[in-house]
């Protein structure tokens, strides 16, 4: 398990042991692949990230990861697989989030992206996303490195 301060000075912990948090994880987060590139959405408020958010009543955090990409991408996965889950802590609060990876098969066209812009492509990660100001905060801490290490760890990039 890591351990380590995001940029809101919230604690997170993220382990790629599954039930490793005594509390089930409530939100998703995926990391998705598409025709050897980057597949992100652009929130409205938060800018580029990967698709993700909270599990609705009574879903499994499967159907919440397939649903969140296609809602905030127009995307349709082919593969699916859990890689670990973390842990932000709040001083008051906390939640967990569980990590997939995704291989899309086809993107469509949607009028609608619910709180984002929709897709965004991207041939590589920039070695500067701390620094820039377009990515959202969510992908600025050490959560997404140890995320894409792990995933090529597990032979999936």
């Amino acid at each position: 398990m890591y351990q380590f301060k995001d940029v809101n000075d919230c604690v997170v912990r993220i382990t790629f042991d599954q039930n490793e948090f005594v509390e089930d994880p409530k939100h998703v987060w995926v990391i998705c692949r598409y025709l050897d590139k980057w597949l992100l959405t652009n929130h409205s408020i938060r800018g580029l990230e990967f698709p993700g958010g909270k599990l609705e009543k009574g879903e499994s955090v499967l159907d919440a990861a397939k649903r969140e990409v296609w809602e905030e991408t127009g995307a349709e996965i082919e593969s699916l697989f859990y890689i670990g889950q973390y842990e932000v802590l709040d001083g008051t609060s906390s939640f967990v989030k569980a990590i997939f990876f995704a291989d899309i098969g086809s993107i469509e066209r949607k009028s609608d992206y619910m709180e984002t812009k929709g897709p965004i492509l991207l041939d590589l990660l920039p070695e500067t996303i701390k620094a820039d100001a377009s990515f959202s905060f969510v992908m600025q801490d050490e959560v997404l490195p140890l995320t894409l290490k792990q995933i090529a760890k597990m032979d999936l990039i």
